[in-house]
């Protein structure tokens, strides 16, 4: 029997989420064939078998989240699967009643000693009988938490729960008929119960505002310590400030769930910004020169490679050349160390159909020209929207770009993707005026290609003079290179 436990999906991945199981207990496995599919805060990926044979058990259930080492399920051969035919707690209730008034039995048999007395006991209760009214009360006390018979209940009614949906639901008393599962087959997952549980709570919030106005609330206020330096005006503020108001939903609004994408980008986006003292800094560049190869290589490059010569791969370049001449950029800070990386490593973000982002890595970009770039930023990016983006292709980053310029974006303040120390938004390219200076230092009004590039860096890792000559580098890359002999 063989144990399938959750891999390791990442350097920085310690749990995921099961959303899908493609076997069921019984069905035939072959090597390296797609077994379950996980989503982590990294990727969705379909896992393989690590062996053949017949999926014997499935220890965790679709919505469930896993660590990374959890066993999951066992493999094994045919004869291994469990029969139908052994019902174990029915027999423990049948068996227990006659055994109760024999106690020579219970002395040789000892493992039927305890369920006896278990069974025995709830209904026998001697001291009852003297006073009425106390047994029907210790048959409801012990009966509520009885999280065994909850259990029980949601199997009698056809509604199978993982433990930690089950979990979850017991303790915010939920009713689990009333849930809407979008798992597969209908099942209830846990981001169903997170949902039903914030849905309620912003339903609940409407009710207990007005009883907080309620002239009683200002007979208790005299309660509290009073200031005797006039510090508890200024805790109230900060008080306020803090506080997050309730989301009330209204008639007609509707309630979206967040998808696991979207959750983890939330999760880290919020990581980010309370990990680094984030500092933007832009500079506008000339892109004419850029545009003028592009024109002219555009249709060959088109039936040559398949897609579209863009702005990105030109800018991608360009940063990589500048990592070079500024390389704590490409870093990343751990603890109170900058840990400078040898090679570039360029992480491009992609939108996952304005449901979250992914940011899939070049590895080795150091050592790509152009051409190639162009051809692995298409690649990673069709992968990571079809999901077929495995492990690695999210690891190691050390630079990323995030591309916002084919909405026509002016600028915007990205979020760092740590634990790297820098992100830098491509906005949009646009015809405009400017002025430009001959070789014999006249001036003109001309209109070129201009956009500008905004980036944003972490305060802890250097200074923004360093910051600004990075991007003054990037510019003057791409103003001045001979792009025409680089994509040849």
């Amino acid at each position: 029997m063989a144990d399938i436990m959750m891999p390791q999906l990442g350097e920085t991945v310690t749990d995921g989420t099961i959303t899908r199981w493609f076997k069921q207990v019984g069905d035939e496995v072959a090597l390296d064939e797609a077994l379950f599919e996980i989503s982590t805060d990294k990727v969705d990926t379909e896992v393989p078998s690590p062996v053949a044979g017949v999926l014997a058990e499935i220890l965790a259930n679709e919505g469930d989240l896993v660590e990374v080492g959890q066993v999951l399920a066992r493999v094994g051969e045919a004869g291994d699967v469990p029969s139908a035919e052994q019902p174990a707690e029915p027999v423990q209730e049948v068996a227990a009643p006659p055994s109760a008034p024999e106690p020579s039995s219970e002395v040789a048999a000892p493992p039927a000693a305890e369920p006896v007395q278990e069974v025995v006991e709830p209904p026998a209760a001697p001291e009852p009988p003297a006073a009425p009214e106390p047994p029907p009360e210790a048959v409801e006390t012990t009966s509520e938490p009885e999280e065994p018979k909850a259990a029980g209940t949601f199997r009698a009614a056809g509604i199978v729960l993982s433990p930690v949906v089950r979990r979850l639901i017991s303790e915010n008393n939920l009713d689990p008929s009333t849930l809407t599962g979008t798992g597969l087959g209908g099942r209830i997952t846990r981001a169903d119960v997170e949902q039903a549980i914030r849905t309620r709570a912003a339903a609940e919030a409407p009710a207990e505002a007005p009883a907080s106005t309620e002239a009683p609330a200002a007979a208790e206020a005299p309660a509290e310590p009073p200031p005797a330096d006039g510090d508890e005006p200024r805790r109230s503020r900060r008080a306020r400030r803090s506080a997050v108001p309730a989301v009330v939903v209204s008639s007609g609004d509707s309630v979206v769930p967040l998808n696991n994408i979207r959750r983890r980008t939330a999760e880290h986006m919020v990581m980010s910004k309370q990990t680094s003292p984030h500092v933007l800094t832009a500079i506008e560049v000339d892109y004419e020169g850029v545009e003028k190869v592009r024109r002219a290589a555009k249709q060959a490059w088109k039936a040559e490679e398949g897609f579209s010569l863009t702005y990105l791969p030109f800018i991608a370049r360009a940063v990589i050349d500048a990592l070079r001449d500024y390389p704590h950029l490409n870093a990343s800070f751990g603890g109170d160390e900058l840990v400078v990386h040898a090679g570039v490593n360029l992480a491009v973000a992609v939108d996952i159909d304005f449901q979250g982002l992914l940011a899939p890595v070049i590895h080795g970009a150091e050592g790509k020209r152009l051409r190639q770039i162009a051809r692995d930023i298409v690649d990673l990016a069709n992968r990571a929207r079809s999901r077929k983006l495995g492990p690695d292709d999210l690891a190691g980053g050390t630079f990323t770009l995030t591309n916002a310029g084919q909405y026509g974006t002016m600028m915007q303040f990205p979020i760092i993707n740590q634990p790297q120390v820098a992100i830098l938004s491509t906005d949009g390219v646009s015809r405009k005026p400017v002025v430009v200076t001959d070789n014999y230092g006249n001036e003109s009004i001309a209109i070129h290609s201009m956009g500008v590039l905004a980036m944003a860096w972490d305060h802890r890792a250097f200074d923004g003079a360093y910051a600004a000559a990075f991007l003054h580098r990037t510019k003057e890359i791409i103003e001045t290179r001979d792009w025409e002999a680089e994509i040849r």
